[in-house]
Formats: structure tokens, C-alpha cells, sequence
């Protein structure tokens, strides 16, 4: 059954208002998440075929702290188009995708992270899990969806959102 994960990238620093949005790096809060996510989805055995990531630095470096907590980092597609991309752009990135991924991650941005994971959430989905989600889609989020039937089927209300994991769900001992 194919997987589908939307990480929001972590917690960005705003102490430089020369940068520009694209180039702003991680605060310390995202320096510490980001990895402790990593753990985790290492952890549950949740390591994708595949990563689509916003090139942002934020985005890739909170792929490359948390990807450094598998054993075999995934292939890397940095999609110039995720950096802050409406759903429906993410969507088009996942139904254009080959078969033999059976484990997508996305990493990108709000607000479309978290419109993309509600518009897919559909019957079957965990209602704790779906609720959570609607309230806030924090920094270092991450949503499981997963579905039946090849990526390019992957439509509105498809998949079953399996969970939903926040920075401050995880114990302390992991970060």
C-alpha cells in the first residue's frame, strides 16, 4: 500500500531580516526537531523510497537533519516549484510519480502542507489523528497518509491518514 508523508520543514529563524524568505535557515527550536522527527520516523520503519523537497533552506536542511536518522538516506529531488506550493501543485508532484516508489515524503511548507494533508484525509482516516491535524499543522509535522491504488489515482479524500506527529508529541528523551 503506497505511503504518502507531509513534513512540514522545522521551526525557521527570523533573527536575520536582510535574508530573504527562501534563505532563511533554521532557529535552534528547528535544529533540535528536525532530528528528533528523524528518529522517530526511523524508529516506526517509516523511511521513503523517495523525497520531493523544497529547496528552501529551511526545507533542505530540515531534510538533511532528518533523513541523517535512517540508515540509507533515499534518493533527493529538490522541486524548485514546492517552495511554498498550493496543494494542488504537491498533488500533481505525487500523481506524476513512478510505481516502484512505494513511500513518498514531501517537505515543503504552510499553509499548503496542511491543506494538501486535509484535502486527502478522507474515510477510514483516525479521527484523533485528522483533529489534531485540522487545529494546527505545527513546524516539523508530519502526516502519514496512506491509500490504495498507484500514485497517479492519489485524488481528494483517497487516503487514510494513519497519524499525525508533532515535535512535542515525541518524548524528551528523543529529542
Amino acid at each position: 500500500m503506497p505511503v504518502l508523508f507531509l513534513l512540514r520543514h522545522a521551526k525557521s529563524s527570523w533573527d536575520d531580516p536582510a535574508l530573504d524568505d527562501f534563505d532563511r535557515p533554521l532557529a535552534p527550536r528547528g535544529l533540535k526537531a528536525a532530528p528528533t522527527m528523524g528518529r522517530e520516523m526511523a524508529s516506526r520503519g517509516w523511511v521513503p523510497d523517495l523525497a520531493l523537497v523544497s529547496p528552501a533552506a529551511r526545507a533542505a536542511q530540515s531534510w538533511a537533519l532528518v533523513s541523517a536518522a535512517f540508515a540509507d538516506v533515499p534518493p533527493t529531488q529538490f522541486e524548485e516549484n514546492l517552495y511554498m506550493a498550493t496543494p494542488q501543485t504537491m498533488l500533481g508532484f505525487v500523481t506524476g510519480l513512478d510505481e516502484a516508489a512505494e513511500g513518498i515524503v514531501l517537505v515543503g511548507h504552510n499553509p499548503g502542507m496542511e491543506e494538501l494533508a486535509l484535502l486527502l484525509a478522507g474515510p477510514g482516516s483516525d479521527e484523533t489523528a485528522e483533529a489534531r491535524m485540522a487545529a494546527k499543522f505545527p513546524t516539523a509535522a508530519l502526516a502519514r497518509l496512506a491509500f490504495d491504488g498507484p500514485w497517479v489515482s492519489l485524488a481528494p479524500q483517497a487516503a487514510q491518514l494513519t497519524h499525525f506527529i508533532r515535535p512535542r508529541d515525541l518524548p524528551t528523551g528523543r529529542a
